[in-house]
């Protein structure tokens, strides 16, 4: 019979976990309430680092609520997936925030108040990747324990390797008539939908439906995927810089830089779907006696 009324958990706010969720909550909430009063967040990457630290602060405030009055299972989502999927992804939004805020708005030398804000404000957002790096560790699955896929190794990997596909399609750019920068495109855009697809049936229960053995299954689409980005780490550069030099001057919206962004981007997710190869098939073909 379901309950009438919600219980309260504390151990929500006073597990080690529940401690990095609310420095996290202190902190985002910290770093947009600061860049706010300054009035200074306009462009893409402004509006990029508010949407961020918003976004982690209302997500992580309900996480505590919906632990803390044990109101969770009546979602109907799994819970460990779900939560270890959103502190991977917050982890890495607030560390590109933490980069990309400093790097664009705060000059030197910093002398003025205005200034001395953005500075506590980037100190906090760091402080806060710091929260949510902890919170990943700690929920983190024990070596063998795989009920809980997105809290594994190769689970926290898709995480990656889908916010950096993200980080890849906001770089991209005069790619049409050019086949070879095409050709990686379609990788970038494939790979992203299948991972983002396996992130979203593990949060939602629905990997169960599926017809095959779904472990080998995803070994064998790490070794595809990874076969595909090998072809972009190659074509990419040796498309985009062929027979181009550097700009001078070379801004920030310059393509050079943002061709050279996507190239080191391609390479950190060949290096994640290697890894993932390499975890996947040690989960699924290496059984722990």
């Amino acid at each position: 019979r379901g309950r009438s009324m919600a219980t309260v958990n504390l151990r929500a706010l006073t597990s080690w976990v529940g401690i990095a969720r609310l420095f996290a909550v202190v902190l985002s909430c910290l770093a947009f309430s600061l860049v706010a009063s300054t009035g200074r967040f306009e462009g893409p990457y402004g509006t990029w680092c508010m949407f961020t630290w918003c976004f982690c602060f209302i997500v992580t405030l309900l996480v505590l609520l919906l632990e803390l009055l044990e109101l969770y299972p009546l979602l109907p989502l799994s819970w460990d997936d779900f939560t270890s999927a959103f502190s991977m992804l917050a982890a890495l939004m607030v560390f590109t925030s933490s980069v990309v805020f400093p790097s664009t708005f705060i000059s030197s030398p910093c002398s003025s108040s205005l200034c001395a804000r953005q500075a506590v404000a980037t100190t906090a957002s760091c402080l806060c990747f710091l929260a949510y790096a902890l919170e990943v560790s700690l929920s983190r699955a024990k070596p063998g324990d795989i009920s809980s896929f997105l809290s594994t190794v190769p689970g926290l990997l898709k995480v990656f390797e889908a916010f950096v596909a993200c980080l890849i399609f906001s770089l991209l750019d005069g790619y049409s008539g050019k086949p070879g920068l095409m050709w990686c495109v379609a990788v970038y855009s494939i790979c992203f939908i299948f991972t983002l697809l396996i992130i979203v049936f593990t949060i939602g229960r629905c990997l169960t439906y599926i017809p095959c053995p779904l472990e080998k299954m995803l070994v064998g689409y790490n070794f595809l995927a990874l076969l595909m980005y090998l072809t972009a780490t190659v074509l990419w550069p040796l498309y985009s810089f062929q027979g181009q030099s550097r700009p001078d001057p070379c801004g920030t919206n310059c393509w050079w830089n943002k061709c050279l962004g996507v190239t080191f981007l391609t390479i950190f997710n060949l290096i994640a779907y290697l890894v993932d190869l390499v975890y996947s098939t040690r989960m699924v073909f290496v059984r722990a006696p």
